[in-house]
């Protein structure tokens, strides 16, 4: 059996970018928070001695089968898989006795591999069950928030979270359509709101549905917000950030947090005016991938990393 994980399975974004913005040091302790395929982990684990360490975190079923291989190679002993979601981060990591990281990778989104599962229903793609739960083990699915959900509530998932023009409009449709007939499938959708699907559009407008319900169901922008927030609770003094966004919500709240020290308002300040943030950050504007990495992987074009560095600043 191969020790190393399978690159069809899910290839790293910008994989050299976030190697060097952790500044990995060999005897260093360190966490991948999305796991998924293993790549950023096992490039990781390369790099790292007798005396480092890293952590992985995944709630995704799938993604503990890729980390047996991690596991039972040759660096298996400097490395922990952590089947849990991360916001659980600090409580799993504290339980470990491994607070004080060096450095913490979090790569958002789906993976390939979810991706291109049907029957984990993530993309507009295929036909399959209407699921896209991350842990497809535990919690409603997509077909629960679209059967459940009021008129008011599927409104405010597609404006907030799929940012869809027509969003009133959608949920009314989507409302009276589960009256006549069960939304089970990703086909089932499709045809349900095919009369509120923009002309010419299809495939822009459909991300924009699937990405609504898929943050809602994983309460993604909840999550992402409490990884943040202890991130600056498990890095040490120095200890380096690193966020891969691929949309426009994610990003902004991870530019707040690093920039403001807080997701929305002003930023608080100290009586001489200084902002009371727990990061300063090292990269001014977001890293894109290169133009040579977009040529064979079309999944980093909307990827936008951020890295920021542990202050000394105390939190209460």
């Amino acid at each position: 059996m191969s020790t190393t994980p399978d690159p069809t399975y899910h290839r790293p974004v910008m994989l050299a970018e976030c190697l060097a913005a952790l500044q990995l040091r060999p005897d260093g302790r360190y966490v991948d928070v999305t796991f998924g395929g293993g790549g950023h982990s096992a490039a990781i684990l390369e790099q790292l001695g007798p005396d480092g360490h890293l952590y992985a975190f995944d709630q995704d079923a799938d993604a503990e089968q890729q980390a047996q291989q991690l596991i039972r190679g040759p660096r298996g002993d400097r490395f922990t898989f952590i089947r849990a979601n991360f916001s659980q981060l600090h409580d799993e990591l504290g339980r470990r006795g491994a607070l004080g990281l060096d450095g913490l990778l979090a790569d958002l989104g789906v993976s390939s591999h979810q991706f291109d599962t049907p029957e984990r229903g993530f993309s507009t793609r295929f036909d399959g069950p209407l699921d896209m739960r991350m842990n497809s083990e535990h919690g409603p699915s997509a077909a629960d928030v679209v059967a459940q959900y009021s008129e008011a509530e599927l409104h405010r998932i597609f404006g907030m979270y799929g940012e869809v023009t027509n969003a009133r409009t959608l949920a009314r449709t989507l409302a009276q359509a589960r009256n006549a007939r069960t939304i089970h499938t990703i086909a089932d959708l499709k045809q349900a709101i095919q009369s509120c699907v923009p002309r010419g559009k299809e495939n822009k407008y459909l991300a924009q549905v699937f990405q609504a319900l898929r943050l809602e169901v994983n309460e993604e922008m909840e999550v992402l917000q409490a990884l943040l927030t202890q991130s600056a609770q498990v890095l040490r003094p120095g200890g380096r950030l690193v966020v891969m966004s691929y949309h426009s919500l994610e990003d902004r709240l991870v530019k707040n947090y690093i920039g403001q020290g807080k997701f929305f308002g002003e930023a608080e300040k100290d009586l001489f005016g200084n902002v009371q943030r727990p990061f300063e950050s090292v990269t001014r504007k977001p890293v894109t991938a290169t133009e040579a990495e977009l040529a064979q992987n079309n999944r980093a074009r909307s990827a936008k990393l951020r890295v920021a560095e542990r202050s000394s600043l105390m939190l209460s």
